[in-house]
């Protein structure tokens, strides 16, 4: 199949995040939760629809009885446009590009609203299928059936430039110096106080093997003794600078975490570095030690 991205809702409170369904989950708040590369292919998001493809699901619609208890939040559908915008941009998508066939939400999958006849219609009644998948098929209670057309125009609005303006990059305030392993480790201090470093300098500081994936910017590591923690203050888009991902050397690519591409390099903060690839901490002054693993 060509190239797709798939929209879903995970019909669950807005704080659920689980890996192993969707490449990357939107909370309530519309923060990002990348769990998956988006170079690797998930086995079950989309039935028959999973191979060359990218699933991006909002946490929302898991009210008991009523689902609308729990609706898509506006800062989610945002967030999701915005995803859905930043991946079609890294495959060369136009805004004129966007069309059912290459971007649609999970109901018009299931009902094969692409024309492709892929299975048996399990999408919204209304489009006479069997009910059992009508992922924003709206999205507001009452609102028309036409969730999947709203959410395209949104991200070709997004392609096009016509929405507002990226946000202002992260500034660097000054270059510093931390020790790792009881060396010194060339750091930038960001202006919330943070501090950066190369993430190819971390790598070797700690002796793991990686490799760099220009095609899809990303660094895979490995290491047999990560599992993700998916941490709530991962680094967002709104940080405005072009993202790079640092993932597990697995066939479904577990996200470590994300960083950023700053005069063709890629900076991770250490501390979220640190806390993901097991590293001790000490602080007064603040220093990485010796690496646990976890």
């Amino acid at each position: 199949m060509s190239a797709t991205i798939y929209l879903h809702w995970t019909a669950t409170p807005y704080n659920w995040v689980r890996s192993g369904l969707y490449h990357s989950i939107i909370g309530g708040d519309g923060q990002v939760h990348r769990l998956h590369s988006y170079g690797a292919d998930l086995p079950a998001h989309t039935w028959r629809r999973n191979t060359n493809a990218v699933a991006l699901s909002c946490a929302c619609m898991g009210g008991r009885p009523d689902p609308w208890t729990i609706p898509p939040a506006k800062p989610q559908l945002e967030s999701l446009c915005q995803e859905a915008a930043a991946v079609a941009r890294s495959w060369g998508w136009s805004a004129d590009q966007i069309s059912i066939q290459r971007l649609m939400t999970h109901a018009e999958a299931a009902a094969n609203r692409d024309g492709r006849v892929m299975h048996d219609n399990y999408g919204p009644v209304i489009w006479g299928g069997t009910g059992e998948r009508w992922d924003l098929l709206q999205l507001e209670k009452g609102g028309p059936p036409t969730g999947g057309e709203q959410l395209r125009e949104r991200v070709r609005q997004l392609l096009s430039g016509e929405a507002a303006s990226g946000p202002a990059p992260l500034q660097f305030r000054r270059a510093g110096s931390i020790e790792a392993r009881g060396l010194p480790l060339a750091t930038e201090i960001d202006a919330n106080g943070s501090s950066w470093a190369l993430a190819t300098a971390l790598l070797e500081r700690y002796e793991l093997p990686f490799q760099w994936d220009a095609s899809h910017r990303r660094i895979l590591v490995g290491a047999l003794d990560v599992v993700p923690r998916f941490q709530d203050d991962a680094v967002q888009a709104s940080v405005g600078w072009p993202l790079f991902e640092m993932t597990l050397e697995r066939s479904s690519a577990p996200v470590i975490l994300r960083g950023i591409v700053r005069q063709n390099r890629a900076w991770c903060r250490v501390l979220e570095f640190a806390e993901e690839l097991g590293i001790s901490l000490a602080y007064d002054p603040f220093r990485l030690l010796e690496r646990r693993g976890g």
